[in-house]
């Protein structure tokens, strides 16, 4: 139990938050691991800290790390792969039982000289005035020692496969979502620039990979930025800003087109042309504005119920715009169902009614 302890605490792991995985194959991978006992809802996310050999099993033990608290009356005793013997789930030590500590506390080793008394927790009983000791001398020990503040960030989900290869392979994304996804990582997770090369670097493969390993040859130090333009270059379309502006300019809502359908079409093409340096970002909504009264040339009734042209120097955001036509296109759904608007207007009677009364 004080190796396990130990153990935890060389990891950095709070011990309320570790699992002990025994009787894993020594060939397992980390993702295999992780896959299995992500499937156990209590634990929440799993991430293996740390993996050594039990020569008495011939097989590992492997120190995890979980999002939540682990309960052992909550975890399974067991995980059955579907090969192979079954892996044997423990925690390393199980707080309740403990008087005074409390679920979530770290736990700081303790030896016999800082406890002053001989032999362990494991070998004594309740009732030994030794172990009494040592139990005060924990919870001494605990009000001193900070709670680890986890970083915000370490959920962050990982970026989906890229390979740059055409067509799409099932499975991957295309560049635009991709590199959508890995802008969106980049802008928003608070971690370091290293940690953001590593989650780029471990979703690529194939020749994306290879363009990777270019970036890190010439410029050790390259910025995840860095990573992302010249994936860009490699794989993206060679059209300037200027050029995927005058694209925008032109496009034109299709025959039966929804309104919102063509926004949303338009949102996509402009996002690229802020990207290239086509138009600065504070223009972006004005100029959304003036492409859709110049694009939308199927629902000119919808644009002046609108009033789009009168907002022209006020513009509304891309959500707010969304929502506003959403909202007129299920009202005019509405309109084109008789037995709906029938009940609408009943409705507006009986308020009206309720009004005169």
């Amino acid at each position: 139990m004080s190796f396990l302890l130990n153990w935890c605490q060389g990891e950095g792991v709070d011990p309320a938050h570790a699992l002990i995985v025994k009787s894993v194959p020594k060939d397992a991978l980390n993702k295999v691991i992780e896959g299995h006992l992500n499937a156990i809802k209590c634990l929440g996310r799993v991430k293996v800290k740390g993996r050594m050999f039990d020569p008495e099993t011939q097989g590992l033990v492997v120190l995890c790390v979980c999002s939540e608290t682990v309960n052992s009356d909550a975890i399974p005793p067991e995980v059955r792969p579907e090969e192979g013997d079954p892996w044997q789930l423990s925690i390393p030590i199980d707080l309740s039982a403990l008087p005074g500590v409390t679920s979530g506390t770290p736990i700081t080793m303790v030896t016999d000289s800082d406890a002053g008394v001989a032999g362990t927790p494991d070998t004594s009983s309740p009732s030994d005035p030794h172990f009494t000791a040592l139990l005060k001398t924990v919870g001494d020990i605990l009000e001193k020692v900070p709670r680890p503040i986890a970083p915000e960030n370490t959920a962050f989900r990982r970026l989906r496969p890229f390979s740059g290869t055409a067509p799409t392979p099932n499975g991957e994304e295309n560049l635009d979502t991709w590199l959508m996804q890995a802008r969106l990582m980049v802008d928003e997770c608070e971690c370091s620039d290293s940690e953001k090369r590593k989650r780029i670097i471990e979703s690529l493969k194939g020749p994306a990979l290879e363009i990777a390993q270019a970036v890190r040859s010439s410029d050790p130090h390259a910025t995840p930025q860095d990573y992302l333009g010249a994936l860009e270059q490699a794989f993206g379309s060679s059209e300037s800003g200027e050029d995927l502006y005058y694209a925008f300019r032109a496009l034109r809502q299709r025959s039966g087109e929804r309104l919102s359908d063509f926004l949303r079409r338009m949102e996509h093409a402009l996002t690229k042309v802020v990207f290239r340096g086509g138009v600065m970002a504070s223009q972006r909504d004005r100029i959304r504005v003036e492409q859709l009264l110049r694009g939308a040339v199927e629902s000119d009734l919808m644009l002046v119920q609108l009033r789009l042209r009168e907002r022209k120097e006020t513009p509304p955001s891309f959500l707010q715009l969304l929502k506003e036509i959403r909202e007129e296109e299920d009202q005019q759904a509405m309109r084109q169902r008789p037995g709906l608007s029938v009940t609408k207007t009943a409705v507006r009677q009986v308020r009206a009614t309720d009004g005169r009364a």
